[in-house]
């Protein structure tokens, strides 16, 4: 059995730039809970198992790269993906 980095840091690294560069936008209303993260990890999970392995790879029978994506655009969220700040919300006078 053999471990294939090079899918694996190549989507995780793709997905942390995605990730960074998720804003939250109150204007959008759109409102992520713990329950819609944890079906998005599920779904992926699916799609991963459904695609497969790539060519010729024997790891996991699961796309590693597409889940270590999923894992980085959380983990780009997180780290990168700052609120955005209202600049009306100086109260200098």
């Amino acid at each position: 059995m053999t471990f294939y980095a090079g899918p694996v840091i190549l989507g995780f690294l793709m997905g942390f730039i995605m990730g960074s560069r998720i804003k939250f936008n109150p204007e959008s209303g759109l409102n992520f809970t713990t329950g819609s993260y944890i079906l998005i990890i599920i779904a992926a999970l699916v799609a991963a198992y459904l695609i497969g392995p790539f060519p010729y790879y024997i790891d996991v029978p699961l796309a590693s790269g597409f889940l270590s994506a999923i894992v980085g655009i959380f983990i780009g969220k997180v780290v990168l993906g700052r609120d955005i700040k209202d600049d009306n919300d100086n109260n200098t006078e």
